[in-house]
């Protein structure tokens, strides 16, 4: 059996557009909305909008989303006047894709509330000597710091943010959740959220989660009531305007139907995981712990569970969507030769043991959630899958796009053509991989 192991360098460069990195970026027209909260691996608006326009759909179109994320697609369908429904599984991303659609929340309302939040944090943090718009000068130990219960410290990615800027973190969510019962709560909550990762926090994306230069101290209220004020401005924008019915549910892809009417849906525009050894948690886990999405373990699995298995450390005992492409004599050979590599290089960890179970594991999920959606479909409609060819099993090329059409058309959709989105370098390898849309057709 011949080994499709991936290079350091591709023989063919593709058109030069598709290596610009921008184009996967938020362009400053784009950012009302969708920049209240964005997760760093989202897709740009601008490639909803081209498929929004590719697939004809019109305010009477109902645009789904199964992998929702923090809400581009679904956002940009409300933006466009077309229904959305969004379905996401984790909790932070679905809190901040279901705030991101709310556009009827009074203005002056928010702002006042915004600043008494405001003031009642200063007060309390100037009761300790602490001015939150001055470094701190003094002695650190001599402070009765907040922190976080040891269970759910241990969840965060070590050094990801400093003790002060913690401290005031937790002083600000503890004023703000007095206020549960506000209308305004809801809005002040996700500004809460962009500024700690993006302000307080020692957090970088490049594009992985990783941990920068700490921040000893850090402001709080200033930077939140700066996002807060780019939101009423956002939600200026569009006053007086009628935009339709947008939702996002709270639930896992692989089951659709007890959510979404039978044969309700025009278009499909998402992009799953990837399969990869990336653990999408880590990457909303500074602000999911601290806003409690997760407190400890037990948590931290349960929601893993309700995930498609994309990496190893979301595999689990009694997994058994690989038998959904048991006979799929390609995806076979795929996880075996990656098992090949892996006994060839004698990596012999427990999660290198995995690597071949989950990508059985992945495309048997997906094919999965596309077996549950088909009910769901109208006849003829549309659907557009962002996904990425990958390589972090040991650089066994994964053809994440072709393998996902092959699986699809095995379920009775037509694959009318796979575009390419972009190329992108892969880490391990210094490689360009691609990153493609599958265009699939449901007939009925």
């Amino acid at each position: 059996m011949n080994q499709l192991i991936l290079p350091f360098a591709v023989d063919s460069t593709p058109e030069p557009n598709y290596k610009d990195r921008a184009i996967n970026r938020l362009t400053e027209q784009d950012k009302a909305f969708h920049d209240w909260y964005r997760f760093v691996l989202s897709y740009p608006a601008h490639l909803v909008r081209d498929y929004i326009y590719d697939f004809g759909l019109e305010p009477n179109s109902t645009l789904l989303d199964p992998f929702c994320g923090t809400g581009t697609t679904i956002v940009e369908a409300k933006l466009n006047g077309i229904e959305g429904i969004g379905i996401e599984a984790n909790p932070l991303a679905h809190f901040a894709a279901s705030v991101k659609l709310k556009w009827d929340v009074d203005r002056t309302g928010l702002n006042r509330f915004v600043r008494l939040v405001a003031d009642e944090t200063l007060r309390h943090l100037s009761e300790q000597g602490i001015d939150d718009q001055l470094p701190f000068q003094g002695d650190l130990a001599d402070l009765p710091l907040l922190t976080l219960h040891p269970d759910a410290a241990k969840l965060l990615i070590k050094n990801s943010i400093s003790p002060l800027p913690l401290h005031k973190i937790l002083v600000l969510r503890n004023c703000l959740n007095q206020y549960q019962l506000s209308p305004y709560y809801a809005h002040a909550r996700l500004a809460f959220v962009k500024m700690l990762v993006f302000c307080a926090s020692n957090v970088r994306f490049g594009p992985e989660i990783g941990v920068g230069k700490a921040k000893m101290d850090a402001p709080v209220v200033a930077p939140w009531l700066a996002v807060v004020a780019q939101m009423t401005e956002d939600l200026a924008s569009v006053d007086g305007r009628v935009f339709p019915n947008c939702v996002v549910h709270h639930a896992d892809a692989r089951k659709l139907s007890a959510l979404v009417a039978p044969a309700s849906i025009d278009a499909v525009i998402t992009s799953p995981p990837y399969p990869n050894e990336k653990d999408y948690t880590r990457t909303t886990r500074l602000e999911s712990v601290i806003l409690g999405f997760i407190s400890n373990n037990a948590e931290l699995r349960a929601l893993k569970k309700s995930l498609l298995r994309s990496n190893t450390r979301g595999v689990y005992k009694g997994d058994t969507d690989d038998r959904w492409i048991a006979n799929h004599e390609k995806i076979s050979e795929l996880a075996a030769q990656i098992e090949a590599r892996r006994v060839e290089l004698n990596k012999t960890s427990g999660f290198e043991r995995l690597y071949g179970k989950v990508t059985k594991l992945y495309f048997g999920g997906m094919a999965r959630h596309l077996a549950e959606l088909r009910p769901l479909l109208k006849p003829g409609a549309k659907l557009a899958y962002v996904v990425g060819d990958q390589a972090s099993y040991l650089r066994v090329l994964i053809r994440t796009g072709q393998l996902l059409g092959e699986i699809a058309e095995d379920l009775g959709y037509q694959v009318k053509r796979i575009d390419l989105f972009r190329t992108r370098a892969a880490t391990a390898t210094k490689s360009e991989l691609r990153e493609e849309v599958v265009i699939l057709e449901w007939m009925g």
